[in-house]
């Protein structure tokens, strides 16, 4: 998958930490559920690169919905120009790991947010 490269990688924040993580960026707007900071192995919190509330509330992780939010996101993330930067500058000095707390592993804001980067 190209969200998947030497420099970019995707995985729920529940998984244990791995060296291989590199810089470890929750991208979620809400801390994970049961999940204390130690465990976590956050780096960076990035809170205003997810998606806005409106957009989660109305995607749900609902498969269905996924082509319109994956569209929609990208808009949202095309106007926010400073937290793509700031991811884009995490990225360009070392491997970095955009973690996710959502169940389903092919169809967040993470891997969406993966796309968007390979693909610009």
């Amino acid at each position: 998958m190209s969200r998947r490269s030497p420099r970019l990688g995707v995985k729920r924040v529940y998984e244990p930490p791995e060296a291989s993580d590199g810089t470890r960026v929750l991208v979620d707007r809400i801390w994970p559920r049961g999940l204390t900071k130690e465990h976590a192995s956050v780096d960076v919190w990035l809170k205003d690169i997810a998606p806005s509330a409106g957009l989660r509330t109305w995607f749900g992780h609902d498969p269905n919905r996924w082509r319109e939010f994956h569209k929609r996101y990208f808009e949202e993330l095309r106007a926010n120009h400073a937290a793509v930067e700031h991811l884009t500058d995490l990225v360009s000095t070392g491997k970095v790991t955009l973690l996710f707390g959502a169940h389903d592993t092919e169809r967040n804001n993470a891997v969406a947010l993966a796309d968007y980067l390979a693909a610009h």
